[in-house]
């Protein structure tokens, strides 16, 4: 079986070379993710230089590997983010990624980026009758905000899903679907012809300050820059004399067919709208532009046990959707969430002149683009109101990788047990 589909798929890819020697900028980002790409843009429209460095190639970690959601909003409903952070500065979050969606599309119109787009919208679906409540209690709160959605009954998910297996659905009519590693490479080709410097296989090793400037140390090369973004998320390595911002991580696969015939395909998500569930370990469901079907779910199949994860996913998908019984799975990948607390990303200001954006929590696309022209502005202008996420000095969680191991023993228990 071949690994991550969107390596396969991607329109986007640029060659990048890596740092070599030393480079003077106003603004250095370290990580070639949505965040990353995103503030390096927003950087250069207010005519910073900007240098960008990334351990592995553009969209290596989280961003590459995505389901491809563009949701509106946090995975948390809006009244919980109220409670959570307060009311001023939870409507503040809540409305600021209510319009990410609007946001990244832009984006993608703007520059041409070539990642299979498609607006019509996402279904979460409910896997029990306790789903459907959790689903129209969202519907509830969304509608005092005035969004866009429709909760959808029985007979209707099934002919927008192709499968009988859920009780009602939530649409939401501004979020979307892409090729996620064609827009976060698209991303970095629209910072890169605006003249920021990125740089691939340089990994930061160090950090450190000196009379006012920000000192990233790569194996090959130095940059020195006034401003820095440290944007790595659930892929950050060890950079020495840098204390890294702890949380839990965790691994979600997925799994993806050759295109399916025309005869199966045009029954199942005749819309194409984006797909995840209610369970506690959740999954998602999509077609991409070639007409593959990719299935995913909590989980990490590359280490001992794999087969528990797999297995349990091929038994779902005959079950929900008995017309891919005999259709085989070519693709098989992972990737990392950074999960905090309480759901929440954060911004950390851990020095002067300094950011650090992580805790995206499963909801990367939005967030991460917006948070990262945030990032930029706050940094760049010295106005933290630019940001729609309160900053703090600092964040840390205890027991990470205790919670780590909780998280994924908690998906094999379930997928081991669920079919018995």
């Amino acid at each position: 079986m071949a690994q991550c589909l969107w390596n396969d798929t991607s329109k986007e890819y640029m060659k990048f070379n890596l740092l070599v020697g030393d480079i003077h900028v106003d603004f250095a980002i370290v990580g070639g993710g949505f965040s990353g790409c995103s503030a390096a843009i927003e950087a250069r429209a207010q005519g910073a230089s900007v240098a960008l460095v990334e351990a592995q190639t553009i969209g290596h970690g989280g961003s590459g590997r995505n389901v491809g959601l563009v949701n509106a909003g946090l995975w948390l409903p809006p009244d919980a983010v109220c409670h959570s952070l307060g009311k001023s500065q939870g409507d503040r979050l809540n409305l600021a990624l209510a319009d990410a969606p609007d946001v990244v599309f832009d984006l993608i119109a703007k520059h041409d980026i070539q990642c299979d787009a498609t607006r019509n919208g996402t279904l979460h679906c409910a896997h029990s009758s306790k789903g459907l409540r959790d689903l129209q209690m969202r519907f509830a709160q969304q509608q005092c905000r005035q969004a866009p959605v429709t909760l959808l009954d029985a007979a209707e998910t099934i002919k927008r899903t192709g499968s009988s297996a859920f009780s009602g659905a939530l649409h939401d009519a501004r979020a979307g679907t892409i090729q996620p590693l064609s827009y976060v490479q698209g991303l970095a080709r629209v910072a890169a012809e605006a003249g920021a410097q990125i740089f691939t296989m340089s990994p930061a090793k160090a950090l450190s300050s000196q009379d006012g400037r920000w000192i990233v140390k790569t194996p090959q090369g130095t940059v020195y820059a006034d401003k820095i973004l440290i944007a790595t998320n659930a892929y950050h390595q060890d950079i020495a004399n840098h204390t890294p911002h702890r949380s839990t991580r965790v691994s979600y696969f997925q799994m993806a067919t050759q295109p399916l015939p025309d005869h199966i395909l045009q029954d199942i998500l005749p819309n194409s709208e984006g797909c995840w569930d209610t369970a506690l370990i959740m999954s998602s469901f999509r077609k991409d532009a070639e007409g593959r079907f990719v299935f995913g779910a909590m989980g990490q199949p590359t280490r001992l046990g794999d087969h528990i994860h797999t297995s349990w996913a091929k038994r779902m998908l005959s079950q929900r959707f008995p017309q891919l019984k005999d259709q085989p799975l070519a693709y098989l990948w992972s990737g990392d969430i950074a999960m905090t607390a309480d759901h929440i990303p954060k911004a950390i200001a851990f020095d002067a002149n300094a950011l650090c954006l992580m805790g995206y929590s499963g909801r990367g696309i939005g967030p991460g683009t917006v948070l990262g022209r945030g990032a930029a502005r706050a940094l760049l202008a010295g106005d933290t109101s630019a940001m729609p996420l309160e900053i703090t000095p600092a964040y840390d969680e205890r027991f990470t990788q205790l919670k780590t191991a909780y998280y994924e023993f908690g998906a094999r228990m379930i997928h081991a047990m669920q079919f018995r």
